[in-house]
């Protein structure tokens, strides 16, 4: 076992002096910060900049359902309507995403946070939630 230990410490001594002959690692050069700014030239808060919340995503909406019947997906809807939440139900199937879906209006989506997500997820078993492009959602209005 003694030998075995000394046979280590040799190798890590060989080891130790062959990669200090080794040419150095040349300096690679960084350019600037200021180059990379642009016109953003310091990093502001969003209390500095006077928004309250960040800006409104105009191609994109909120949905939820997924694997629901439709009557689960009308208790669903009832359920958020009882939360202010307005919500209308999608008609055909979105791309990428099986099962039924309700839209939720732009101006409802602040209510529907993630505390309320998971309080849903708990009476609605297979609840999901995505955010999708809303071109081409065609809406039971």
């Amino acid at each position: 076992m003694r030998w075995l230990f000394l046979l280590l410490v040799v190798l890590n001594v060989c080891y130790y002096v062959w990669h200090q002959q080794e040419a150095p690692l040349k300096v690679k050069e960084v350019a600037p910060l200021s180059l990379y700014k642009g016109n953003q030239q310091e990093i502001r808060l969003l209390r500095e900049t006077g928004a309250s919340a960040p800006a409104k995503r105009r191609d994109e909406c909120l949905v939820v359902g997924g694997d629901l019947g439709q009557g689960q997906l009308e208790a669903l809807r009832q359920r958020l309507l009882s939360l202010d939440i307005t919500a209308l139900p999608v008609l055909g199937q979105l791309p990428g995403a099986e099962g039924r879906w309700l839209k939720v209006a732009a101006e409802s989506e602040r209510l529907l946070d993630q505390t309320v997500l998971s309080a849903l997820s708990n009476d609605f078993k297979d609840l999901k939630h995505k955010i999708i492009f809303c071109q081409g959602i065609a809406t039971g209005e």
